[in-house]
């Protein structure tokens, strides 16, 4: 049986959890439970542009400054993209994930963290678009 590469990622993490190296273990799990979250190009790149904004105000968006889950940013960006079948689809994202994650606790309980805590998850998933856009500039 061969192991798919999120399998492989996952291994990676549980051991970098184990050894306390992990860095945003619930941003990476977000990210890959996304996979299936359908945005429209148009209203992310409002959303987008709207929280830089926000992140301008409080310095140099492009150095990072400001960037935190609970920070008004991306607060912006998470209530703009919100939606019922969105979340939904980030929730069967981390479903599927915690099927993959199989025989690895202490991914298993990030993703159950996750999973109990749906607004955690989706904040997760707007800073992780909203890095992307500074990662892009």
């Amino acid at each position: 049986m061969e192991t798919s590469p999120e399998r492989v990622f996952l291994e990676d993490l549980e051991r970098s959890l184990e050894s306390g190296a992990a860095q945003e273990p619930d941003a990476a799990l977000s990210l890959i439970a996304s996979r299936d979250v359908e945005l429209d190009e148009d209203e992310l790149r409002g959303a987008r542009r709207r929280a830089m904004q926000l992140l301008a105000t409080g310095g140099d968006p492009r150095r990072g400054e400001g960037l935190e889950l609970e920070g008004r940013a991306v607060e912006a960006l998470a209530e703009d993209l919100d939606d019922l079948a969105r979340r939904e689809a980030l929730a069967a994202g981390l479903a599927r994930l915690r099927r993959t994650a199989d025989g690895l606790p202490r991914v298993i309980e990030r993703i159950d963290g996750l999973t109990a805590d749906p607004r955690f998850a989706w904040r997760w998933f707007a800073c992780i678009l909203l890095a992307e856009e500074l990662a892009d500039d």
